[in-house]
């Protein structure tokens, strides 16, 4: 059986329902045969390697722990779900104090069991915040953290296809950029459908412009509708689309979306939001956001939300001042 890596895979949350859908993805695309699986909770954990035991994938070494310390030693990735779920009538951003503390554990303990862990990615919500606190607390370089953003992405894409009665493919490009919540900012100039510009279909018969407006509130509430019709958060897509991003750090193939990624440059200062990137066996590198003045005008409206996210934890004790971030990691610029 041929395998991406042979180094060690954790995926940190494994007895929920995103974890347990990591692992077996992870497995099914042969990413490595070294996985481990961790989640303070035992014998949901248990029940989770037993299944995916029985499932009898070739030549994988599967072990689990709910011993962070053995979970973490070795860790060469490690993409982690291990924060509270998002509930019915909750936005991301209600989980903001219970899951910055858990990032917050998460980080020391990185740095403390797996200082040579070449990528982290971090996908509990609100995953902005909690990548940038994971980041801060591990010592890691802005590069090897990465938070999911795609999946806003990928419903663009989906409302799009189904809109138009087209493959999914036949929608290139769709973006979205920013921060992974409410205030995001829907991108409709880098998109092709079917080939024709998407701007060039707003405002026309073939997608009226009020058509669209509601079209990208559907994005945003995307979550939201997963919730209202099954009754539990989305864990599949997230699940999906985290392994995808591990494997283009592993040196798979390209990841295709937007990634949620450190970034302090002239236009926005000390924040991780979703940005256009490419990721490889160096991490994670930020390319430049295109766009018309009224959706750079959304961009900048998103970054402003996500910094007082930031502030607030900030505010709650759980990150230092900006200006001491290079003390808590001399990494970050």
């Amino acid at each position: 059986m041929e395998f991406l890596t042979n180094e060690k895979l954790v995926i940190v949350g494994a007895a929920g329902m995103i974890g347990s859908n990591m692992a077996q993805t992870a497995m099914m695309m042969h990413l490595t045969p070294n996985i481990c699986l961790y989640d303070p909770y035992a014998p949901a954990l248990e029940g989770v390697a037993e299944e995916l035991y029985h499932c009898a994938f070739e030549g994988v070494n599967l072990t689990f722990t709910s011993d962070i310390k053995e979970a973490l030693t070795g860790a060469a990735y490690v993409v982690s779900s291990g924060g509270a779920a998002r509930k019915a009538g909750m936005t991301r951003e209600d989980l903001l104090k219970g899951n910055a503390q858990i990032a917050e554990q998460f980080g020391k303990d990185v740095r403390a069991y797996c200082p040579d862990v070449k990528h982290v990615v971090v996908i509990f919500n609100p995953a902005d915040i909690t990548g940038l606190i994971t980041l801060l607390y591990s010592g890691l370089k802005p590069s090897q953290v990465s938070t999911l953003a795609a999946l806003d992405s990928t419903r663009l894409q989906h409302e799009l296809s189904k809109y138009f009665g087209i493959p999914a493919d036949k929608v290139v490009n769709s973006r979205t950029y920013g921060g992974h919540g409410e205030q995001m900012a829907v991108f409709a100039s880098t998109t092709l459908v079917d080939g024709k510009p998407l701007v060039e279909l707003i405002g026309t018969e073939a997608l009226p412009a009020a058509e669209w407006d509601a079209m990208k509130q559907r994005v945003i509430q995307g979550g939201k509708h997963i919730i209202d019709l099954r009754g539990r958060s989305s864990f599949q897509s997230p699940a999906y689309l985290s392994i995808e991003m591990i494997a283009a750090a592993m040196g798979g193939k390209p990841f295709r979306w937007p990634v949620g990624t450190y970034v302090n440059n002239d236009k926005f200062s000390h924040i991780m939001m979703a940005m256009e990137t490419t990721v490889d066996r160096n991490g994670v590198h930020i390319q430049d956001v295109k766009g018309t003045p009224e959706e750079q005008k959304e961009l900048e409206e998103s970054y402003k939300h996500l910094c007082t996210l930031r502030d607030e934890v900030i505010a709650m004790g759980v990150l230092p001042p900006v200006s001491e971030w290079k003390n808590l990691n001399p990494n970050v610029g």
